[in-house]
């Protein structure tokens, strides 16, 4: 454990277009409605956990981790923030998040050249005051997920069902134990999380059922695919607060406490409250 955090985790994937910031950003909330003070780090350059937090139209400040790293790459700045003070207050209680920047990309062959990989872990290690701290990365194994992979507790990895992703996951699995092994033994893949699944379409069902016959560690808690997550991007409100009877919101808490066991029951939400509107 890292300062005071009880867990820190990355959500990651080398394949665009699974979900992670919706994963990261829903997790995260649920994690702040039941308590917890919680951190979102957003570490990809497209924002889209900053939009769906902040909303489409945030406003850019010197408060973002662009500029936390650049001011990594010299030692001529004065005045140098604390990373605790890059963090945020969102709308919704319990709930802060270091912003992106789109400029991330302009820096990284820098950082590269001058082995910034560790700043980030470091840097989380003086933060005060947070139960738990998720990582939305970009999707690409690139130095902004190795930093965030090397700063982590655990990974996250999302899954959308279909064969390209599938050997995606093999590579990416593979990277994530080389990341372990070179920079950090404490990480662990924490799980696959299945999302976007469609229990009555055959595919998912065949090859959700390979993966855990491949020993790998599939969580049982699936995210099925729903109008309802574009609506509450649209909206820049989490589930849990847009939508918190829904299946889909349901289906987040369960992934929630499958990963926190005895924190919070599901009962919360009524099951005979719970709508099955897609």
């Amino acid at each position: 454990m890292i300062g005071e955090c009880i867990m820190r985790r990355v959500i990651f994937n080398q394949k665009g277009g699974v979900g992670k910031s919706s994963i990261a950003t829903n997790l995260a909330a649920i994690s702040a409605q039941r308590g917890l003070k919680t951190l979102l780090i957003d570490l990809d350059p497209q924002c889209n956990s900053t939009q769906y937090l902040l909303g489409h139209n945030f406003e850019q400040s010197d408060n973002n981790i662009g500029v936390f790293f650049a001011n990594t790459l010299s030692f001529r700045h004065r005045n140098r923030k604390k990373f605790q003070e890059y963090a945020q207050p969102t709308a919704f209680n319990n709930l802060d998040i270091i912003v992106s920047n789109a400029e991330l990309g302009d820096i990284m062959s820098q950082l590269e050249a001058k082995h910034k990989i560790y700043k980030l872990r470091d840097a989380i290690a003086t933060l005060k005051g947070y139960d738990a701290i998720y990582i939305d990365t970009p999707p690409a194994f690139n130095f902004y997920s190795m930093s965030a992979l090397v700063a982590a507790d655990s990974c996250l990895i999302p899954f959308d069902c279909d064969e390209f992703s599938r050997q995606a996951l093999y590579s990416l699995i593979e990277n994530v134990s080389e990341t372990r092994a070179d920079h950090n033994e404490e990480l662990e893949v924490e799980g696959i999380i299945i999302n976007q699944f469609q229990p009555r379409a055959s595919l998912p069902q065949r090859l959700v059922q390979e993966l855990k016959d491949e020993g790998l560690p599939v969580i049982d808690s699936y995210i099925s695919s729903s109008i309802k997550m574009r609506e509450s991007h649209d909206k820049s409100l989490p589930l849990i607060h847009m939508f918190p009877k829904h299946k889909l919101t349901h289906e987040f808490v369960m992934l929630f406490e499958a990963l926190h066991p005895g924190f919070g029951v599901a009962s919360e939400l009524d099951a005979e409250e719970v709508s099955a509107e897609v």
